[in-house]
């Protein structure tokens, strides 16, 4: 009960510091590809030309954001499966030791 209060606790600071800083200031919120590519325009004075084009450009920003969740489910789906096999591989190896120490336990 005690370790649920603390994480409630936690949540609702985060949230409220959250809630703090989005409605204070002005916020720009943009992708770190536009990051980088506005640092590399100052240090080269725009005259930087890339060495290689994308293979394929989504028709729309939607479709981009669509192609992004995916690719993150697919990844999660991975390490989700990964680590419920090795956590299960792990609960497997401990009955079979608890079961051979019965039976060593028993003759």
């Amino acid at each position: 009960m005690k370790m649920e209060l603390v994480v409630f606790a936690i949540l609702v600071v985060f949230i409220g510091a959250f809630a703090y800083v989005s409605s204070t200031g002005t916020h720009e919120w943009s992708g770190s590809d536009d990051q980088a590519g506005n640092v590399i325009e100052k240090l080269t004075g725009g005259t930087y030309q890339p060495w290689a084009h994308s293979i394929w450009t989504p028709p729309s920003g939607e479709i981009e954001s669509l192609l992004f969740a995916l690719q993150a489910a697919f990844g999660a789906i991975i390490i989700g499966y990964f680590l419920g096999y090795y956590r299960g591989l792990a609960k497997a190896r401990v009955a079979a030791s608890s079961e051979k120490q019965e039976g060593n336990l028993n003759a």
